[in-house]
């Protein structure tokens, strides 16, 4: 999408950063705001929006350099954008604490370029949606000012990945979901009567116990973001545990396997996002 044409001379690089607004969707580790908006920040970017409906919890200390003991149950983007407000002269980094969900076209329009790194198929072929949606076309013929280019990437453990998606006229989310590795499941039989895993407990719990006994209410449906559920999953799951002398089940064990957390590498996440900085959004946004 064409740069704000009041960035000056096209030679003027710093002047097109100042004019480009970007815009990060984050709920996995690709484009955490420890890392990701930071190395924008510092690399000329100045008009960032970040957006992270996750809190800081105290094992996000050890692994980035924005967050404090101070900030724990603090919204992440909301901290990371005050610390690179704070350091960065002249850098406006824009928080909200939201869904992607919970912005219309109108928001996601302003941007010239959206990177995000979600966690969830369902997630990304969201957001690709909404960039469809934003198309023009012209007697049939697409109109290239409406594209809103895509950046999406994402890590799992040790492999990790970043490629360009131009909406309208490149392969999208829709177009290769069989990319995508298949969420891993165990089967029902093995849940409810041979449990052999932590796991199998977990899930035994969040699938079955968790409908019948209702423990929030009727028709309340668990939030894996919401302390007190993941609690509620954990203690029942030690107790299922325990009639099958079964070890293993943790509080963040429980978390994981609710959110489909994949255990991140930091060298991984690393690579990852300076591939999609230095090798796919800085090079689209100098032939834009």
């Amino acid at each position: 999408m064409a740069v704000d044409g009041g960035c000056g001379d096209t030679g003027d690089w710093e002047g097109r950063w100042n004019h480009v607004k970007k815009f990060l969707e984050r709920s996995g580790p690709f484009t955490h705001p420890d890392f990701e908006p930071s190395t924008e920040a510092l690399s000329g970017f100045r008009q960032i929006h970040v957006i992270d409906m996750d809190t800081i919890d105290v094992s996000n200390l050890n692994r980035q350099f924005l967050f404090r003991p101070k900030d724990v149950g603090r919204p992440k983007a909301e901290v990371a954008a005050e610390f690179l407000n704070d350091r960065v002269p002249n850098c406006n980094v824009v928080p909200h604490f939201n869904k992607i969900q919970d912005f219309n076209d109108t928001f996601y329009r302003q941007f010239h370029i959206i990177v995000c790194g979600l966690d969830s198929i369902i997630a990304r072929r969201w957001i690709n949606g909404m960039l469809i949606s934003l198309l023009n076309y012209e007697d049939g013929v697409l109109d290239p000012s409406s594209i809103v280019p895509l950046i999406d990437g994402g890590t799992e453990g040790f492999k990790g990945n970043a490629r360009v998606i131009l909406p309208g006229m490149t392969a999208c989310v829709e177009c290769t979901l069989e990319l995508y590795p298949p969420q891993v499941n165990f089967p029902m039989c093995t849940i409810a009567s041979m449990p052999r895993l932590p796991e199998h407990c977990i899930e035994y719990v969040r699938m079955l116990q968790w409908p019948k006994e209702q423990p929030f209410g009727d028709g309340v449906p668990l939030d894996g973001d919401d302390p007190e559920h993941i609690q509620w999953i954990f203690q029942k799951s030690v107790e299922r545990a325990s009639q099958y002398n079964i070890r293993g089940v943790t509080y963040r064990l429980t978390q994981g396997v609710v959110k489909r957390i994949i255990p991140a590498v930091a060298s991984t996440n690393a690579v990852i996002a300076g591939k999609a900085l230095i090798c796919d959004l800085i090079p689209k946004l100098t032939f834009l």
